[in-house]
């Protein structure tokens, strides 16, 4: 197994970037996780992509949410994607609010619950989590439209 392994990942900044895709890295995992990040065997690292996070922390200072549906669909996606996003400033202040998100949120954006930092989006091969597959700009439209209703689960 290859040391790293990049995977295509879609970055949504909390700045006035643009979304954009970017080649994230993963390393091989020596233990087995229930977690569904780590089910591939794999550890992503999206804090390379995350402005202000603690450093030297790896996954401790980062949380990840699953995109499983979309509001009123019946069954879950086939190819599954998880947004990763900072829990841990290197100050100690809150991550800036995702603009991005706060704009495609509109009327139903609420500060206390809002997403914070830049997100990272991978997406896996099938429902169990199994491998990682390159996500792409065709995937956006279902992110934006997931992102306009949801918040992240610690809020």
């Amino acid at each position: 197994m290859d040391q790293l392994q990049p995977f295509d990942a879609l970055v949504i900044p909390s700045d006035d970037r643009g979304p954009h895709l970017v080649r994230l890295m993963t390393s091989p995992m020596n233990l087995q996780s229930t977690d569904e990040p780590y089910r591939c065997g794999r550890m992503p690292h999206p804090e390379v992509f995350m402005d202000y996070i603690a450093e030297g922390m790896g996954p401790g200072a980062w949380s990840f949410h699953l995109v499983e549906a979309l509001d009123c669909m019946t069954k879950k996606f086939a190819t599954p994607y998880i947004i990763f996003y900072p829990t841990i400033s290197r100050d100690g202040m809150p991550f800036p609010v995702n603009k991005f998100v706060r704009d495609t949120q509109g009327r139903l954006y609420s500060e206390p619950k809002a997403w914070r930092g830049n997100l990272v989006v991978v997406k896996y091969r099938d429902a169990q989590y199994s491998a990682m597959t390159n996500i792409s700009m065709a995937d956006f439209p279902i992110l934006k439209n997931y992102l306009s209703t949801h918040r992240p689960r610690n809020n």
